[in-house]
């Protein structure tokens, strides 16, 4: 036996046709060598890990097999695509992950024509996969849709609503269940894999529809008795009969790690003549790397980390996360208030609902990707007494909009909106950006709409909105750690609608909302440093706007300039539309509103991201003395 060292083979495969050239045998050695080129690369950037190397395989596996880009592979959010990245032409980019100007951690059309379509919001997959499918059969072209899909990500409810709609796609949609953490998978092994491998061959099809052309001449009761039976028989032996009922032919569980299993599978799927096909695959996230396989959430999403011992960077943040504020606050209030629960939809400790769960797991509820149910399980709990905590990244709530605006606004339910991940989230780019919670709340009768300025005022604001039962209530706050300011010993109820003035002026006027706030007041320090006397306000409140502080303000002062977190329509347009109503703007006023530009903005660092969005100081500060340079007086001001 020699024990001459392997020629790398992950060099001679740029893109998948390089793959497609090497022998079956070679298969095993380029997944290593897949593996250890991820890990590496995202132990220097940071993103997600675990549910990559859970896929290593099956992405050798199904570039291996199908033709792709012609066949259009969509992977379900696209987290678990930094494989797939790798030998579709962006290896020498992988080291650029979720930085400024680099690969998006996600799937991304302008990014590669191997992204056929673009995901970072869960459970899309296998109707952009349909889409596909459905077109090239239109168009009298070769071509497959083939979605790659989680479990948890079938746990939302457009799954099935593009399972139910695929018979019309005939054996052009193939859906690859990627179950990684055994929630509806029986154990696998040799039997399983066998058995997967014998009902996807042509033998074995093709003496199933020798018998089924046999059926079709039997009297009707008959030939339903024999469909029955075979579906039967299959779901028996292997399981998912419900994704049969739903016209998908199901094939598994097999090991997604063993490529002697998922190559001829996959082979005898692409090659079958049957309709829709499921092909349930069972991995392990985190696997091959030890301290992922270790950890408990299988390092989901990590910062840089050393590769030989996966210790992870620590932070620099010095204050508590604004998610942990909230969730330890709220598990406070529950303490003696046994109305209050807390929802969350698949992501507990990404929302702190985690920590109330510790405190209170029988009012703790995770119901799994389903922001929809989410809304109105909480709208039933409200109607019922309860005080129900819907804690929801901003960007996921927009999934849930018509349950927000149907089931909770129209009937003044007091759902309590927790909306975390406010504003721009850096890595994760435009997917996940919390751009337009202000504008697609405020619009709505009934609901009150506050934004935290700081970790103390969040406190505040979770104690508020558990005392508000009047109707529903949203407060947001952003991703990350807090200002540092100290937390209160005592939760301070506010007045609805009413802000605070943190520094008192006389030319100037900056009307903030949210963490914009600190930045708000580093402006009027340069612009007292020019001479001009300048008020900050922390309004506090989106909805309803504290009408009598920003007339007042209006009335007293020259400039007046609003900064918000959010896109066009939100506080900036409640607060002009209020000067126009109250004939303010006949008085000379100069009101400016500044807010997040009219684009989807790129993933990079938050603070180089509100740099180009103009909300920071100097941005506040310029937008201000534009506004001044429209008369002399203010010009004068200006130069002094």
């Amino acid at each position: 036996m020699s024990n001459r060292p392997l020629t790398p083979l992950l060099d001679q495969v740029a893109f998948p046709a390089d793959l497609r050239r090497l022998e079956r045998s070679q298969l095993r050695q380029l997944a290593d060598e897949l593996r250890s080129e991820m890990i590496d690369a995202v132990g220097s950037t940071g993103g997600h890990l675990g549910s990559g190397l859970g896929v290593v395989e099956l992405t050798v596996a199904v570039h291996y097999v199908f033709d792709t880009p012609r066949d259009r592979l969509v992977w379900d959010v696209g987290h678990q695509a930094y494989p797939h990245k790798i030998i579709t032409g962006r290896r020498d980019r992988i080291r650029t992950l979720r930085q400024g100007g680099g690969l998006s951690g996600f799937t991304k059309r302008s990014e590669s024509e191997y992204d056929p379509f673009g995901a970072a919001h869960s459970s899309t997959s296998i109707s952009a996969a349909l889409g596909f499918a459905v077109a090239a059969k239109l168009k009298g072209e070769p071509g497959r849709g083939i979605a790659v899909i989680g479990d948890g990500a079938m746990s939302a409810g457009m799954a099935y609503e593009a399972m139910n709609n695929a018979e019309q796609a005939g054996n052009r949609l193939i859906v690859i269940l990627n179950d990684n953490d055994m929630s509806i998978a029986p154990p696998v092994g040799g039997l399983s894999g066998y058995l997967a491998r014998l009902v996807t061959s042509a033998r074995f099809l093709g003496l199933r529809e020798l018998a089924r052309k046999f059926a079709r001449k039997l009297p009707e009761p008959l030939h339903r008795a024999a469909r029955k039976t075979d579906e039967f028989a299959r779901g028996m032996a292997m399981g998912g009969t419900l994704f049969e009922e739903l016209g998908f032919y199901y094939v598994g569980p097999i090991d997604g790690h063993d490529l002697d299993q998922l190559v001829p599978v996959l082979e005898n799927v692409r090659d079958a003549a049957e309709g829709p096909c499921l092909v349930h695959v069972v991995t392990q996230k985190g696997k091959g790397y030890a301290p992922a396989e270790n950890s408990a959430d299988k390092y989901h999403g990590v910062p840089k980390f050393d590769v030989v011992t996966g210790e992870k960077a620590k932070s620099s943040a010095i204050a508590p996360n604004y998610q942990d504020v909230f969730g330890d606050t709220l598990a406070m209030l529950a303490e003696t208030d046994p109305r209050i629960c807390a929802i969350t939809a698949a992501m507990p400790s990404g929302t702190g609902v985690d920590r109330f769960a510790k405190a209170h797991p029988d009012r703790a509820f995770d119901v799994g990707i389903a922001e929809q149910h989410a809304v109105t399980f909480a709208a039933g709990l409200a109607a019922q007494g309860l005080r129900p905590f819907a804690a929801i990244y901003s960007t996921f709530l927009q999934r849930a909009y018509d349950q927000v605006v149907h089931d909770v606004a129209i009937q003044n339910l007091p759902v309590r909106f927790a909306i975390d991940r406010a504003g721009l989230v850096g890595a994760d780019g435009a997917t996940h950006a919390g751009s337009f919670d202000l504008t697609y709340l405020c619009t709505l009768p009934n609901m009150v709409v506050m934004a935290a300025a700081d970790e103390a005022e969040l406190v505040h604001m979770t104690y508020t909105a558990a005392q508000y039962d009047a109707g529903p209530i949203a407060f947001r706050y952003p991703r990350g750690s807090g200002a540092g300011v100290a937390l209160p010993d005592v939760p301070q109820r506010l007045e609805i609608g009413k802000g605070r003035v943190v520094r008192q002026g006389t030319k100037v006027a900056i009307l903030s909302l949210g963490t914009r706030l600190e930045e708000a007041i580093k402006a009027a320090d340069q612009l007292e440093a020019r001479g001009l006397s300048t008020t900050v306000a922390d309004l506090r409140f989106a909805k309803p706007l504290d009408t009598a502080l920003i007339e007042k303000l209006m009335r007293t002062h020259d400039v007046v300039v609003t900064v918000e977190e959010g896109a066009i329509g939100g506080l900036g347009a409640h607060v002009l539309t209020l000067a126009s109503d109250e004939g303010l703007t006949d008085m000379g006023l100069k009101i400016r509103t500044m807010r997040l530009p009219d684009v989807f903005q790129d993933h990079d660092d938050p603070m180089k991201q509100y740099e180009a969005a103009g909300l920071n100081a100097s941005g506040i500060v310029d937008t201000v003395l534009k506004a001044l340079r429209h008369n002399s007086a203010g010009i004068e001001e200006a130069r002094a």
